[in-house]
């Protein structure tokens, strides 16, 4: 029916099915061999033994056994051990020492396995194979016209199917036991099963010798055939014959593929199959016939002539028949015990939405798929609440339906797939063909459906994961419909009807909250209670995010997470922390996608701007959700909301600074007072988290402590000291003394200094005496910058270095060391007074090095006047007052 290049995958997968089958042949008889030994062991004779006696019994025995027996002559050697209940295994049964032991059967040898095994499974393919290929064959060649074709054909599959039943009676008669995975009658029968689907099939689709009617019924009676042989012949004709009945078509191909006349033929294979599992309860066999089911929906999907109507026919076709014979407990499926959901039956209607969600969006939702997408939606709905066994596929439900919807939003609004920086190439807008009216009476049908049953399920099963997801699913899929249309028709722009939906949707979800809670406790209600309650404050926040503008979608999710956190406290449901953690991740993301939030709408007011509103409520927010998870524990869902608090309260910190330093343009470049602005913030949210976590004990604060440590560093090192060095760059620092350079190195040099000693009992001395050292380092920077900028003016760049100049960067440096000491003295503290013999060690390096050769005249001596004078001051300090020596007492003296 198809071209050739499919007929190598075809004969691939004949022969993965044909080895899958013979597995399945080999299980099945190594079964019945033991279940026949069992049999014969239990009906062999067994020596008749006296019952044993109880010790009441034996007792009363023992007179009238020493009245009629004389006494022994000797005591007996052994005594029988007593017996100490009633209820004794008898002893087994000894084999006669005349028959010798069995011998075990010894392993068959390569030889063996050739001729007994492997021969017969290539030549049951091979003859399959044979008859599709001859019929190609005869098809290129011309050779025989299409009547004889087919008629010899049939006289083949006639021959192979009474070869296998003359076989099987063969053996049968002569008592000949059938290798378990070579049963040559079974492999003969699959064969013939499979030529004469072929041979119907031919007659019908390529060469017209058969009405549709008439090759229904002898596509329907082959089936029966195949059903009532396998019942027979066991699992290896079954899964041979399906199996070689789904290829058929892709063998027996054709220059126009007639798909009305390959999906009715693929419905009766189906339905022989699915019978076939149910008698057998062969859940493989129901496995592999979705499977193929589901991959013959793709053929024709990426044409542009697609025909929904037989598409659909074969969508809803396997969904009945899967429904009627595979889902437990649900018309003459397999029985189950209730509260239990199969991964069978959930799966078989997933598959068969999976498919319908396919044809509609390879159709660009065209009404007829629509139509039939819906049907199988409320079917499966349907089903499930009738067989619980079937309840998760109410979760594949609820995914395709959001799927179809976003899609049929993404098409018509591809801008909604671009990134904030400009659209892709290739991506435009494409014209949509599907109704508005129709989307629109189908999500009112889902979003009643869904939400309805979920709400009348609750009380209904014994068991908790069952009206969970019920629940879950009625939460889900009104929201996600709604986000949809909202998406689609209001272009995610301010809209006050679709606030008002999302009101009375909140609204709903909350009458339904109330009314469960006063119901008694049943399996899974709590959670249910829960998920309906998030379901409410969701509705809430894209009421508020639809009434709004685009910016308080952020806001909204962080608010739900902290009214999830909220309802958690209330009730200890994990799944609720988790739920709070999933929409700090959303929100997460979607400052990801834009972090100006509201795109060129930030505004150019400082501080007091969009991105106050954008991060500042969300930081908020997710801070007062930790605080809520942290009483009940900490663990992950905690943890991941303690990072999105401190991310969002960093990001609102470093994007103010932006907006301040760049007048509201959010893409110029970095400057200095930017720089300088993010390493004190960030400094300054170290040493709060540097607090915090001293009380709180979360690994949380104490890596984003580290981490916003190592950032205010980074720019430190890279920007103040670099790109944005002063004396290097022409930048314009300001006034004489309340200047950027205040801003840029003093500033960090103290908050290093105070996160030194903020860390030093905790860290360890390494790391607190890196950050005294930067301080140190920044402290003096600020005091070499200002002192040029008194000599240079604002622009430090500019102009060359006087005499003057050098000095007093000397006579600066020595006071700073001077000043350093002194405070290490008053305090007494080692760290100060090693900072002072930094300075002044460095002093006195840049007297000698540079001094001495740059300055002239007074100043040089000068210079060295002033540094002897300070190196003599601090080592008398040094002796006199912090190292004092005591001078041992004289000793007595001695009258002579």
């Amino acid at each position: 029916m198809f071209d050739a290049p499919f007929d190598v995958f075809a004969v691939m997968f004949a022969i993965a099915a044909f080895l899958i089958a013979l597995k399945a042949s080999n299980q099945a008889t190594e079964l019945r061999r033991r279940l026949g030994s069992l049999e014969a062991a239990l009906q062999a004779p067994r020596p008749i033994q006296p019952p044993p006696l109880l010790p009441e019994q034996e007792q009363a025995a023992a007179p009238a056994a020493s009245a009629a027996e004389p006494p022994p002559l000797a005591p007996e050697t052994e005594q029988a051990p007593s017996l100490v209940t009633a209820d004794v295994t008898p002893p087994p049964i000894e084999p006669s020492s005349d028959a010798p032991p069995p011998r075990p059967a010894p392993a068959p040898g390569f030889e063996e396995r050739l001729g007994t095994r492997w021969v017969v499974w290539i030549g049951g393919l091979a003859l399959a194979l044979g008859g599709f290929f001859m019929v190609r064959y005869s098809i290129e060649a011309g050779l025989i016209g299409p009547g004889v074709r087919v008629f010899l054909g049939g006289v083949f599959a006639l021959a192979l199917l009474g070869a296998g039943e003359w076989t099987r009676r063969k053996e049968t008669i002569s008592n000949i036991q059938a290798l378990p995975i070579a049963n040559i009658p079974a492999i003969l029968t699959a064969a013939g099963t499979a030529v004469a689907f072929a041979t119907v099939y031919a007659a019908y689709a390529l060469y017209g010798f058969l009405v549709p009617a008439t090759a229904f019924v002898l596509l329907g009676l082959v089936a029966l055939g195949t059903l009532a042989a396998a019942l027979l012949h066991g699992p290896a004709l079954a899964g041979l014959g399906v199996v070689g009945a789904f290829i058929t078509p892709a063998l027996v191909s054709s220059a126009k593929p007639d798909y009305w006349a390959l999906y009715v033929f693929l419905a009766i294979v189906t339905a022989a199959s699915f019978g076939l599992a149910r008698i057998r309860l062969w859940r493989w066999l129901a496995v592999t016939t979705i499977v193929f089911a589901v991959l013959w929906i793709f053929p024709g999907l990426d044409t542009n002539e697609l025909q929904v109507a037989p598409h659909a026919f074969h969508a809803i076709a396997g969904f009945v028949l899967a429904a009627l014979l595979v889902v437990c407990g649900f018309m003459f499926g397999p029985t189950i015990e209730d509260g239990q959901i199969e991964p069978v039956s959930s799966s078989a209607l997933g598959a068969y939405l999976f498919g319908a969600m396919l044809i509609v969006l390879s159709s660009a939702h065209a009404d007829l798929s629509l139509i039939a997408f819906t049907l199988l939606v409320a079917a499966t709905l349907y089903v499930a609440w009738r067989a619980e066994a079937a309840t998760g596929a109410l979760g594949a439900a609820a995914a395709v339906v959001f799927i179809v919807f976003a899609e049929w939003a993404v098409r018509a609004n591809p801008d909604m797939l671009v990134l904030p920086g400009g659209p892709l190439p290739g991506i435009g807008p494409t014209a949509t063909d599907s109704s508005v009216t129709l989307h629109l009476m189908m999500a009112a049908i889902f979003a009643a459906g869904f939400g309805i049953a979920g709400f009348l399920a609750q009380g209904r099963s014994n068991s908790a994961i069952i009206p969970v997801v019920w629940a879950a699913a009625a939460v889900a899929t009104p929201i996600a419909v709604l986000v949809a249309l909202y998406a689609r028709i209001a272009h995610l722009d301010r809209s006050i009807p679709f606030a008002i939906l999302a009101v009375l949707l909140a609204g709903a979800f909350g009458l339904a909250t109330e009314t469960l809670s006063r119901r008694e406790t049943r399996p899974g209600l709590a959670i249910s209670i829960a998920l309906f309650a998030t379901g409410t404050l969701g509705a809430l926040a894209l009421a508020l995010t639809f009434a709004l503008e685009k910016g308080w979608l952020t806001i909204a999710l962080a608010l739900m997470s902290l009214g999830t956190a909220w309802i958690s406290m209330r009730r200890p449901i994990p799944f609720l922390r988790w739920l709070a953690a999933i929409f700090a991740g959303i929100v997460t993301a979607r400052v990801a996608y834009d972090p100006r939030i509201v795109g060129d709408a930030v505004g150019t007011t400082p501080i007091f701007n969009w991105l106050l509103w954008g991060y500042g409520l969300p930081a908020a927010a997710f801070w007062a959700a930790s605080h809520f998870l942290h009483r009940r524990g900490d663990d992950a869902p905690l943890r991941m909301v303690e990072a999105a608090a401190i991310l969002f309260t960093a990001l609102l910190a470093f994007m103010e600074i932006r907006h301040l330093a760049t007048s509201g343009d959010m893409t110029s470049s970095p400057s200095l007072l930017e720089a300088g602005l993010q390493v004190c913030v960030a400094l300054a949210m170290a040493i709060g988290l540097e607090r915090l976590r001293l009380r709180s004990r979360s690994i949380v604060h104490n890596v984003g402590a580290v981490i916003l440590t190592a950032i205010a560093g980074f720019i430190s090192v890279f920007g103040l000291l670099f790109l944005e060095n002063p004396m290097i760059w022409r930048i314009d620092v300001g006034g004489a003394v309340f200047n950027l350079l205040l801003l840029g190195y003093a500033l960090p040099a103290v908050l290093m200094l105070l996160l030194a000693y903020a860390v030093v009992g905790a860290r360890g001395k390494v790391y607190a005496n890196i950050l005294a050292g930067a301080a140190l380092l920044f402290a003096l920077v600020y005091l070499t910058l200002e002192i040029r900028r008194f000599y240079h003016g604002p622009i430090l760049s500019s102009g060359g270095t006087t005499g003057a100049e050098q000095y007093t960067y000397s006579i600066g440096w020595l006071a700073f060391g001077v000043v350093l000491l002194g405070i290490g003295v008053l305090v007494n503290s080692e760290r100060a007074r090693l900072a002072s013999a930094a300075v002044i060690g460095l002093t006195i390096l840049k007297a000698f090095v540079i001094d001495m050769s740059t300055l002239t005249g007074v100043y040089r001596a000068l210079s060295f006047m002033c540094l002897g004078i300070v190196l003599v001051a601090i080592g008398w300090l040094y002796q006199r007052i912090l190292f004092r020596r005591q001078l041992p007492p004289p000793a007595p003296q001695t009258s002579s």
